[in-house]
């Protein structure tokens, strides 16, 4: 005779936040039985940190999208004006879950905390800056469905002026093809331009691509394989975790997709976030990610001896670019 579930996985699967393959995994060698569930059901994922007042047009265009059936707003940190919109936003809708009140606790840990709230088997992380065009996050559903498991797909971000944005669709990322394209050094030596990371300027496909990673601004991927692959580094505290997440993806035999026909608007800049802040962490995580990947201590020594120039760099856009305050509208 089979055991029987603990009473408190049976409640997690009629609530829909955890799968059958992860129940099973829990309690070997019992008979799941799921519930009818909706397996187009889409939960979106938005951390917000003095995101400005974009956030709520982002918030708006999500609602409108018939095949969002969750929400999950992550506040990692507001005004008081921001704080009393979110909760205002969260008793209208009861399709929205608000998270408050646990401070700054890094993009990754948000986001997984975002992940595991979900009650819905296809989760989308959309930053709060971006805005969905229509038919985006069923397109991003489709494209999944019809890859094999683990897949990631990355949607094409556009800028306000429908440009393409850098990093939609990106090459290997390595210490070298960094450098290259952190100092825009291809745009100068067009001898390096196989050696930028960033694809934009390349021909659009018609369809779905396999590329080496995409951009952490708007991409899908299945609950369950979000999980099984540990979610999220931590060790991410703002940047890079989604080359990270790209690359763990493809180590376990997955595939990573840019969708020219999924698009959203990414405004970028609007955070009222230090970039000396944020540039320095970005460069930091990309240390981190380079030695995470070195399998061997001559690399990890090269690694090194480029940090300083990485996170130099890094900290060099920082000092060109303005910093928004709270006066330019509210945070």
């Amino acid at each position: 005779m089979k055991p029987a579930l603990p009473p408190t996985i049976s409640d997690l699967l009629k609530a829909q936040r955890l799968a059958a393959g992860e129940a099973e995994a829990l309690v070997p060698g019992t008979d799941i039985v799921l519930p009818a569930r909706d397996t187009r059901g889409v939960a979106v994922v938005i951390i917000a940190y003095h995101s400005g007042r974009i956030l709520f047009d982002s918030i708006e265009r999500v609602l409108a999208e018939a095949a969002v059936k969750q929400l999950i707003l992550i506040d990692n940190g507001s005004s008081e004006r921001t704080i009393e919109l979110l909760r205002e936003i969260d008793e209208a809708y009861e399709r929205v879950l608000l998270v408050q009140g646990h401070g700054n606790i890094g993009f990754a840990r948000a986001a997984n905390m975002g992940a595991q709230l979900a009650s819905q088997p296809w989760v989308v992380f959309l930053n709060p800056d971006a805005i969905l065009c229509d038919g985006a996050v069923e397109a991003l559903v489709d494209a999944a469905l019809s890859t094999p498991r683990p897949c990631l797909v990355g949607a094409r971000v556009l800028n306000p002026d429908g440009s393409e944005q850098r990093g939609s669709r990106r090459g290997e990322v390595t210490p070298i093809t960094t450098l290259v394209s952190l100092m825009r050094l291809s745009r100068y030596l067009p001898f390096l331009r196989g050696f930028e990371i960033h694809r934009e300027d390349e021909l659009l496909p018609d369809a779905p691509v396999p590329v080496a990673a995409v951009s952490g601004a708007c991409f899908c991927i299945a609950r369950a394989d979000f999980l099984s692959v540990g979610g999220f580094d931590t060790r991410f505290f703002l940047h890079v975790e989604d080359v990270d997440l790209c690359w763990r993806i493809r180590k376990k035999g997955g595939t990573v997709l840019f969708h020219p026909r999924a698009e959203v608007i990414h405004e970028g800049h609007t955070s009222r976030v230090d970039p000396l802040f944020v540039e320095t962490n970005k460069g930091l995580g990309l240390v981190y990610y380079f030695l995470k990947r070195a399998d061997t201590i001559w690399l990890k020594l090269y690694i090194m001896a480029l940090s300083p120039l990485i996170v130099g760099v890094s900290i060099l856009r920082a000092v060109m670019r303005r910093r928004l305050r709270d006066t330019d509208d509210f945070s």
